[in-house]
């Protein structure tokens, strides 16, 4: 699907470009009953206070109900239209299974209209098609993946993302994810086979700030331009540095700093993913 861009006719219009939508089925409305209200909380918490900076505001949205469980097994499915998500940069598909359900899934990519998928342990392999990984040949890609057996995938889901399959032994199978770190996972867990479709999205060019207030994306400002009480960073005549290693607002080093704390899953953790620049080839 190439990316649609936009003559120069302003300087907004000047970088922007969008994704030309071939694969969406035109005229399709998105299914009523799969929607759900959306209410969105600008990145506060419970008690109402900002916990995520630089969100709030976009366009007003519906949710669409994604079935990441893919837990109707062994009854097949017919595509029955590849609709836009706007709370996601993949497309979705509309499944209508052979009860007369329908489900929207991640629309991998090679899938049209009229494809037929489904899943279980004794579904074929190909992309549409959801198994546990035990079922799943060593070398495959794979998307949508579970972290626990019925909990739904939770990991690669986003446009032109894919996981591989490395190596099977006992009751866990050794995946490459896209950052190139290598995990564990219960062989029991379902994968989607193939890639998640809308692969140019990475090359869209916002091209205006007024787009990324359109997303809920706010305005994130320097910590160079700001006084020294309320960055690190800031103070100094004209430009200057950060005067040591960057720092977060609160001073904690922002690059190169761990901050991940999870005990429950760092056993599972076979090889950690490659330091920026240093991507191992293959």
């Amino acid at each position: 699907m190439p990316i649609r861009k936009y003559k120069p006719t302003s300087p907004g219009r000047r970088f922007m470009s969008v994704s030309g939508f071939d694969e969406v089925t035109p005229g399709k409305r998105a299914e009523k009953a799969l929607l759900k209200a959306l209410k969105t909380n600008s990145g506060r918490n419970a008690q109402g206070k900002v916990t995520v900076r630089h969100r709030g505001g976009g366009h007003r949205k519906l949710y669409r109900v994604i079935d990441f469980k893919r837990d109707k097994v062994g009854i097949p499915a017919t595509v029955t239209a590849v609709e836009y998500d706007p709370n996601r940069s993949a497309r979705i598909a509309l499944l209508t299974y052979r009860d007369g359900e329908k489900r929207y899934i991640l629309a991998p990519l090679g899938v049209t209209v009229g494809d037929r998928v489904s899943s279980g342990p004794e579904a074929e392999i190909r992309p549409g098609n959801a198994l546990p990984l035990a079922s799943i040949p060593v070398g495959s890609t794979v998307h949508n993946l579970e972290l626990h057996p019925g909990r739904g995938g939770q990991l690669v889901r986003t446009a032109g993302m894919s996981a591989q399959l490395m190596a099977k032994e006992g009751t866990y199978a050794q995946v490459r994810m896209p950052s190139g770190e290598v995990r564990r996972v219960a062989v029991d867990c379902y994968a989607t086979i193939g890639q998640v479709g809308n692969v140019e999205h990475e090359n869209e060019n916002v091209g205006k700030a007024g787009k990324s207030r359109w997303r809920g994306k706010r305005p994130a400002v320097r910590g160079m331009s700001m006084n020294p009480f309320d960055h690190p960073h800031g103070g100094g005549e004209g430009r200057s540095g950060a005067g040591g290693n960057p720092q977060t607002p609160w001073g904690k080093p922002a690059l190169g700093y761990r901050t991940r704390r999870n005990k429950k899953t760092r056993l599972m953790i076979v090889r950690r993913r490659p330091k920026k620049g240093k991507r191992s080839k293959g």
